[in-house]
């Protein structure tokens, strides 16, 4: 059990690090209006990915009958017809998306961008399909060793392009690896299949994880959009480096955390205790997941951007632990998304992410009123906190799953993010020694506090299916 999870975490950790340091990179060696400029290439991408994703990876890993042939056949068939739509949709939405962020002069780039979806719907599904075994080596190939090779390429692209062209190329050449190693690594042929049933059971599985990209979509991307129309493309680069720098660590932990979750869940859902410890289990790894984001922020947050970034990027320290606990709250409500998916409950996120979204227009309002990027945190935090509150809820109502396991937990929790908060706006001479101490003291609390956790721990057993 440890050897896979430490497989999964190393290796989301490694394509995670790599993609993370390739930003980096880019934005050492381009100018901060350029690296805003890159930034909206991710925002691009965003837009046609999420408003057209069915969770069809999801499903080969979830379904009863996630193994079989005809079905894997039938969901790569339909992946890449979707994928022809959306690379269709970014080609004629370029020009649009360039003008409305005041940069019509890169609509081109967004044009060339649309190889990237296309590309993705040729993704080999055996990658997804072999974590139903608990095989996560080659789903960990095909998605590291291309953030890599985009790492590699960062310098000499550079050297030749000199600007914002680094990123493009780049993206362009890991979405090209990711798809051949896909294939590369797979043990079954390849093969695409249309099925008019199997097409309307994956709308019916799909169509709430379709409508929560899309609200994802402005989760993630909303604010960013409104600072870049409505701010400056500088502004842009300091706030998009920020949610680089303190979202990327717990997307590592959480997508590792679905990925070896999920599977186990899915084949306990019969069981009512085995799934209860696996529910209590994946919630509280998810509250650990931003809890210690946030004590690491607060720790080195600065010193990294000082060291990594250059003055240049001075401004963003101020924003860093309101961005980190805007993060850590996120990362609260994966756990109980993954609870809810394992029993087909595709709509929890779904209505969870509503309040993120209901933040925004207070959002925009607030910065075409001249306010700062921390306002713009601080509403947007308000929502997160109101849709893990609601996603807790769900999962009781809907799940049946009692919450008085979690109640400690989260308490101890929000004393540590009450904490840095304080930090942040009233004791900022604090010694860096005892944030340290206080932080490392209420994360120990916290772990001592997971008993269902620590059972699992303790205990070391899979739950598979029966294939």
């Amino acid at each position: 059990m440890f050897r896979s999870a430490l497989l999964i975490l190393s290796g989301n950790a490694f394509g995670s690090a790599m993609t993370f340091l390739r930003n980096l990179l880019v934005a050492r060696l381009v100018s901060v209006e350029d690296y805003g400029i890159a930034a909206t290439f991710a925002i691009s991408m965003a837009i046609v990915e999420l408003t057209s994703s069915f969770g069809l990876q999801q499903l080969i890993v979830q379904d009863k009958d996630g193994n079989d042939t005809k079905l894997q056949s039938g969901l790569q068939g339909f992946h890449a017809v979707r994928a022809v739509f959306s690379a269709a949709l970014l080609f004629f939405l370029a020009h649009p998306i360039a003008n409305f962020l005041g940069i019509p002069e890169v609509a081109w780039a967004y044009q060339v961008l649309a190889i990237v979806p296309l590309l993705n719907g040729f993704i080999h599904f055996d990658v997804y399909r072999l974590q139903r075994q608990q095989k996560f080596g080659p789903l960990i190939l095909s998605t590291s060793l291309p953030a890599f090779l985009s790492v590699v390429l960062t310098w000499p692209l550079f050297q030749y392009f000199g600007d914002y062209r680094v990123m493009l190329y780049a993206v362009i050449a890991q979405g090209v690896a990711t798809v051949a190693l896909s294939h590369v690594v797979a043990i079954r042929s390849y093969s695409l299949r249309l099925d008019k049933q199997l097409v309307r059971r994956a709308f019916y599985f799909g169509w709430p994880l379709l409508v929560n990209n899309v609200l994802l979509l402005f989760v993630l991307e909303g604010e960013k959009i409104i600072v870049g129309r409505e701010m400056s493309m500088a502004n842009l680069a300091i706030f998009a480096m920020g949610f680089t720098m303190t979202l990327t660590p717990t997307l590592i932990v959480a997508k590792s955390t679905q990925s070896f979750f999920l599977p186990q869940l899915s084949a306990a859902k019969d069981e009512q205790e085995r799934f209860r410890q696996l529910a209590y289990s994946v919630m509280q790894v998810s509250l650990l997941n931003g809890l210690i984001l946030t004590a690491g922020i607060t720790i080195l947050g600065a010193i990294f951007v000082q060291f990594a970034l250059g003055e240049k990027y001075a401004p963003l320290i101020p924003y860093l632990i309101p961005l980190a606990v805007l993060h850590a709250l996120r990362v609260f409500k994966t756990g109980s998304a993954t609870v809810a998916l394992a029993v087909g409950r595709t709509s929890n996120a779904m209505i969870a992410n509503l309040f993120r979204v209901i933040s925004l227009p207070f959002s925009w309002y607030a910065a075409v009123l001249g306010n700062d990027l921390l306002v713009v945190i601080l509403i947007a935090s308000t929502g997160e906190l109101l849709g893990f509150t609601v996603s807790l809820l769900l999962v009781r109502t809907r799940v049946n799953l009692p919450l008085r396991p979690m109640l400690l937990p989260i308490f101890l929790g929000f004393v540590l993010l009450g904490s840095v908060m304080a930090r942040q706006f009233w004791f900022e001479d604090l010694n860096l020694l005892w944030i340290t101490v206080i932080a490392f003291l209420l994360i120990m609390s916290e772990a001592l506090s997971m008993k269902d956790l620590r059972d699992y721990i303790r205990k070391g057993v899979f739950t598979r299916f029966a294939e």
